[in-house]
């Protein structure tokens, strides 16, 4: 093996390392792992080693370098064409310096539509109590269709009014894209024409293209600059070797002597380059680069200068009145004070000295660009490796990732230590406080509209003193009703009259005429806030034949005993709290059954255990349905009062009320413990 140069690398399970001694380990094991132990030490290229230690180092992230295949070129430095004579071609290859690494990307595939004839095939498997593992997937792929909208269909005022409002319900929303969609015309791809947008217009190009420039490939160098003057940021794509042609020791001497004279006089090129006959031109600039046997020069992208942009805008340090003077005090500049706890809290957190110590014992750098990975790419790499040799990610999820993808995420304990009385310190300076949560209101779904004047009725649907009692006959409930709306209409005018906007030193309403020339109004302050306009008529609901205030929800329950099935669809809607809704339903179900008079809601509850049903095999909560399943029978035929009534009815609907089995929920997509035969004798007991 040593004649042949065969390496060879022994790996084992349990098998001692340097770092952990195995003890418990039978004497057959040992005496194999002695063996690869003299073995390998009489190999040349030989490795023994431990399979929990080789696990561990496969997720260890690395950088895998690439060997950029070189293309030839030529540089040239002058005109070649008009001045032979005073002109420079060098033959050049070039190859990439740098390579832009990214994620895998992945293919997305849907369960594919069963046929008449395979739903068939499955409902007779089902039937059979046979699994039934025809489930299969197809690739999606995209398609674009193109489609025009047709000026000939006029917009509405009504329809512009549905689609501006903002707060409108889903059917108004629904509405509005259905007319929109009557105005969209499908247009074919070949009647299009390629276009670039310039500014607010847009540009044709009737063949797909402009005319190229009329250019030869190379890579022209244009002129010389101080590197001085190289902006780093303004740098794009990747970063190219430029090298002389390896076959011609002329043509490396050649380009040697140019990159010594950049380097001695310190300049970078501007080139122009070319990669093929009639393609596209790229500016960059080369710079000169010497290893230790070979000197080469580095390209690099640079944009054209119609693509830089520059936008300047106000001063954030001096601020300038109406009269020309420098502000010297306000709220906009920062105090000295605050400017020397800002200081202090950003040399607290400097990183170049939070490292570990080197063996002089000083402080090293805590980040490196050179051992920080990418974790998008490697636990990408990482979990394609696991899903490959593992049958079940159930059984066997994921690991975590490798600790150092993950070291540079939270950041050091020392750091974090020295800059916490800097931080107390810029708190206390700059009055920091912590703001209270914004509460989220919950947006009703009923169609909500502005009160008529002759909508009197509309005053029974809020609560308080205007909801007319339990002795309140509907006659004295309308009188009420009156009485208040004219009230109300007398004490209008009252709320349109101008207020204090709540801060004394900033009315916009009250304001006197001479403050509109204070002259020490800043710039950047609006001379003018906008007047506020009378209120709004707040808008009420609809009126319904029977009020659902309330609901009679408990605590904590986003379900109601009211209207359950309402309750339940809606929130399903919201698509956030599918878990929530089916438990609550569940629970709702089972409180209503054992309450007086439940034999009246029989046919509204069996209508909820189908939805909840539906919901719970199509959302992947088949747990939740079989569990309810099991304790609403409990509580029909085992609890008291109990139900035995309506456990009567759901026997006599059968299978559809029943528990979820395996066939279906694997056909849904999901899975599930109960067989078909404990589905069909669970109703039947």
């Amino acid at each position: 093996m040593n004649a042949l140069s065969i390496q060879l690398t022994v790996v084992g399970v349990d098998f001692d390392d340097k770092s952990h001694q195995y003890e418990d380990k039978s004497d057959v094991k040992r005496a194999n792992e002695e063996f690869y132990q003299a073995l390998e030490a009489k190999l040349e290229f030989g490795a023994v080693g431990n399979c929990d230690h080789v696990l561990l180092e496969i997720s260890r992230p690395d950088i895998r370098e690439v060997k950029s295949t070189m293309t030839g070129n030529v540089l040239r430095i002058g005109d070649t064409d008009g001045r032979p004579n005073e002109a420079v071609e060098i033959m050049i290859k070039t190859s990439k310096a740098t390579a832009l690494a990214r994620p895998k990307g992945f293919k997305k595939f849907a369960r594919r539509k069963r046929t008449t004839e395979e739903e068939e095939e499955a409902a007779e498997r089902m039937a059979e109590d046979e699994p039934d593992d025809t489930t299969t997937f197809a690739q999606l792929h995209m398609r674009n269709e193109y489609y025009l909208e047709d000026d000939k269909v006029g917009i509405s005022k009504a329809d512009a009014s549905i689609s501006g409002s903002i707060d409108g319900d889903g059917d108004d929303a629904a509405e509005a894209q259905a007319e929109r969609d009557k105005r969209l015309v499908k247009v074919e791809k070949e009647e299009l024409v390629r276009g670039y947008k310039y500014g607010a217009s847009f540009v044709p190009a009737p063949d797909g293209e402009f005319p190229k420039l009329s250019v030869r490939k190379g890579m022209d160098l244009c002129g010389f600059f101080p590197d001085k003057y190289y902006r780093r940021e303004l740098a794009m794509g990747e970063v190219y070797y430029v090298w002389a042609d390896p076959a011609s020791p002329m043509q490396q001497v050649a380009l040697s002597s140019i990159v010594q004279a950049m380097k001695k006089e310190r300049v970078m090129g501007i080139a122009r380059w070319v990669k093929t006959d009639k393609g596209e031109p790229r500016m960059g600039v080369v710079a000169a680069y010497e290893f230790e046997e070979i000197d080469c020069l580095l390209w690099v992208q640079m944009p054209f200068a119609d693509d830089v942009r520059n936008f300047t805008f106000a001063s954030l340090e001096t601020l300038v009145n109406k009269k020309g003077e420098v502000v010297k005090e306000h709220p906009y500049l920062p105090t000295v004070k605050q400017l020397d706890s800002m200081a202090d809290f950003v040399d607290a957190m400097d990183l170049t000295d939070a490292g570990e110590k080197d063996e002089d014992g000083n402080r090293q750098p805590w980040f490196d660009t050179r051992n920080s990975y990418n974790p998008a790419i490697h636990r990408t790499k990482q979990a394609l490796f696991h899903a490959a040799i593992v049958q079940d990610l159930n059984t066997h999820p994921l690991p975590p990732p490798h600790e150092e993808l993950t070291k540079f995420f939270e950041p050091p304990r020392r750091v974090l230590k020295r800059a916490h009385s800097a931080i107390e310190e810029c708190k206390r300076a700059f009055n920091v406080r912590e703001v209270p949560k914004k509460v989220t209101r919950i947006r009703k779904d009923e169609h909500v509209r502005a009160r008529d004047e002759d909508d009197e009725m509309l005053l029974l649907d809020r609560q308080g003193s205007s909801r007319a009692g339990p002795s309140q006959s509907p006659t004295q409930s309308r009188v009420l009703a009156r009485s208040q709306s004219q009230s109300q209409q007398q004490t209008t005018p009252s709320r349109t009259q101008k207020k204090p906007s709540g801060n004394d030193s900033d009315s916009s309403q009250t304001e006197p005429e001479e403050d509109e020339e204070d002259e020490e109004e800043l710039l950047l302050e609006a001379k003018h806030r906008p007047e506020r306009t009378a209120p709004l008529p707040t808008p009420a609901r609809s009126l319904s034949p029977d009020t659902r205030i309330g609901r009679n929800r408990e605590p904590g329950r986003i379900i109601g005993l009211t209207y359950p099935l309402d309750d339940f669809k809606k929130n399903i809607a919201q698509g956030d709290v599918v878990t929530k809704a089916v438990e609550d339903l569940g629970y709702v179900i089972k409180q209503a059954l054992i309450r007086p008079f439940a034999s009246r809601r029989h046919d509204e509850m069996l209508e909820c255990m189908h939805e909840l049903r539906k919901v719970s095999l199509e959302e992947d909560e088949i747990d939740a349905w079989n569990a309810f399943a099991y304790e609403l029978k409990d509580v029909c035929l085992k609890s008291k009062p109990g139900n035995k009534e309506f456990w009567d009815n759901v026997r006599s609907v059968g299978r559809p009320l029943s528990l979820i089995s395996q066939p279906e929920a694997r056909k849904a997509g999901g899975k599930s413990a109960i067989t078909e035969s404990e589905a069909q004798k669970f109703v039947q007991d």
